[in-house]
């Protein structure tokens, strides 16, 4: 009687939802830049299956990996779902901007209902947040955001999944300093932005007051900022144009107590730049004021001093500040840490994936953005079935001709191996296999094969934890998901060197277009691909124009630029709100 009971429970689920829809969650951390996914083992196999159940697809994030799948994602056959602690997506690069009021915060967020509306699948919002990930269960541990409890306190709801999607990024890096957490502001997100705003305003208030002595109105109005990065290196252009352009004018009296120093523990800022950027903006800083101290590490944040160590000399410092800014990288969150150890990945910063994307040791899963890493596999590790592909006699020889039939599937398998034969100047596989040989022997054993490609694995690199890596992977999964079925049936990916047939998708591959160093004083500095460096007032104009591009909408487009142009004829607003 059960049995029957339960056949009729799916037949009249199955009729109630008159197709195999497959429903897709979407759920959020605070910061929003890494992206995972894990399914069932058949989650992927076709979504017209007939039998009536729905295929649940859980996506955590409304970050960049999270919204750029969201954006991309095409198919009419999902009923998607997002859980979020907030409910919109923010444009980070901007977020110095809003610290000195260039910007208005609400100018660069738009939120995920307007973009969710815009979707030909229907898409409900749940403003929550995912604490656990139970992958035995196939559940999600929530609550919800209820910013001050107004609202009679959090909720908790649990929610299952076939298939799991999780854009969580990470969080700022301490590295366990003392002090930081409690007296130190961080610049990952809008209210962060925000806050540095009030903060600056406060700082010059109460150094205006008449009851304050010297050395505390010098004391507070010293602003350090921790980290040469990029986000460290602009907020500081856009603290001193903010300062000199438009609270000197309003702060008449203290405007010769400002200080800015940037700490920075490596010997150079902006080190993922090219030296002759890092030279320009260091001697920009010089000139204008800005006191970049190299080699310095901070040990310690108390609620008026930061200590530093130098780390040639060994020598300690006290250095008194109104406010830290501290951007020094990011770390992993506390569930993904905790989902790591679960599916046995070890003691390891991020989650590891393959080419692909899946989350190794782990099947189904998806992981991408700030919270994972490839694991780029390595060329000597399948050097054997590489050459027994191409040895299709079994002769144990092989001549060039016979590697055509898989030069362009080892080069898309192991990009490595284009990575080192630009380097070495080599036009073609043919090439380095002969570079290999040493003599005029047509013929290539597999010691050959190995000495020609030994080095090539030395080229193996991480991708960097940006906005602009997170938002091609989410717009890369989205698509393999656009074209699961087609692809099922006609895989269109590289040869598969330890089975038969092909991969069903072609691997990830990031494409750099390049990147921007706001140094202010409407000065820029870019690094595009093809080695062209541009520094100057030219760049400033690029800049505006290619973050106006990369907007989400038309309505923070127009925001924006309306910003610039308000900030460019009546100043930036000082107003403490």
């Amino acid at each position: 009687m059960r049995g029957y009971y339960t056949f009729f429970e799916r037949a009249l689920r199955a009729f109630n939802d008159h197709s195999t829809v497959s429903k897709l969650l979407v759920i959020s951390s605070v910061s929003g830049g890494g992206l995972l996914a894990f399914s069932d083992a058949n989650a992927f196999q076709s979504y017209a299956e007939g039998d009536g159940k729905k295929k649940k697809v859980v996506v955590l994030g409304t970050g960049w990996a999270g919204v750029s799948f969201l954006k991309n994602l095409k198919s009419s056959s999902y009923d998607v779902h997002i859980v979020s602690p907030r409910n919109y997506f923010a444009f980070t690069p901007l977020l110095p901007s809003v610290t000195n009021g260039t910007v208005e915060g609400r100018s660069i967020v738009e939120p995920i209902r307007n973009i969710a509306k815009k979707k030909p699948f229907g898409v409900e919002f749940k403003e929550a947040e995912c604490y656990k990930i139970d992958p035995a269960q196939k559940k999600i541990y929530c609550r919800s955001t209820d910013q001050g409890n107004t609202l009679g306190g959090n909720e908790e709801f649990t929610m299952d999944y076939d298939v799991l999607i999780v854009a969580m990024g990470a969080k700022s890096n301490t590295f366990n300093t003392p002090g930081v957490e409690e007296h130190a502001h961080f610049l990952k997100e809008i209210e962060d932005a925000q806050n540095i705003r009030r903060s600056i305003i406060d700082c010059y208030e109460r150094a205006s007051l008449p009851s304050i002595s010297e050395e505390e109105r010098k004391r507070i109005m010293h602003f350090v900022v921790v980290g040469g990065g990029p986000t460290g290196v602009e907020y500081a252009a856009e603290l001193h144009d903010f300062a000199h352009d438009d609270l000197a004018k309003l702060y008449p009296s203290i405007k010769d107590y400002l200080r800015i120093t940037l700490l920075e523990a490596g010997d150079h800022i902006l080190n993922m730049f090219d030296s002759r950027i890092t030279k320009f903006a260091t001697e920009k800083f010089v000139r204008d004021g800005i006191d970049v101290k190299t080699g310095s590490m901070v040990i310690k944040v108390s609620d008026k001093n930061i200590s530093t160590k130098e780390i040639k000399t060994g020598q300690t410092v006290s250095i008194p500040y109104g406010m830290v800014l501290w951007s020094t990288g990011i770390a992993t969150r506390p569930v993904i840490m905790d989902f790591i150890k679960q599916i046995g990945q070890g003691n390891r910063r991020v989650l590891a994936t393959d080419e692909w994307l899946r989350v190794e040791g782990c099947d189904g899963v998806y992981a991408l953005g700030d919270c994972a890493t490839i694991n780029q596999r390595k060329v000597m590790e399948d050097i054997a079935v590489i050459f027994s592909k191409a040895d299709k006699n079994n002769s144990g020889t092989l001549d060039l001709k016979d590697f055509k039939d898989v030069v362009d599937h080892i080069s898309e398998r192991y990009p490595q191996v284009q990575i080192y034969m630009e380097k070495k100047k080599l036009k073609t596989f043919d090439a380095l296999l002969k570079s290999a040989q040493g003599n005029d022997s047509k013929q290539i054993d597999i010691e050959t094969f190995k000495n020609a490609l030994h080095e090539v694995d030395s080229q193996m690199k991480n991708l960097p934890a940006t906005a602009q890596v997170a938002a091609q992977q989410g717009e890369y999964l989205a698509n393999c998901f656009n074209r699961m079925e087609q692809c099922e049936k006609y895989p269109e990916g590289p040869m598969r060197f330890r089975g038969i047939g092909r991969h069903r998708f072609h691997p990830f591959r990031y494409k750099h277009f390049g990147q921007f160093a706001p140094l202010g004083g409407e000065q820029t500095a870019a690094q595009l691909p093809g080695d062209w460096i541009s520094v100057g007032y030219s760049t400033q104009w690029l800049w505006y124009a290619v973050y106006t591009s990369k907007l989400v909408s038309w309505r923070t487009r127009v925001l924006v630029v309306s910003d610039w142009l308000r900030r460019s004829i009546f100043g930036r607003d000082s107003s403490r709100i």
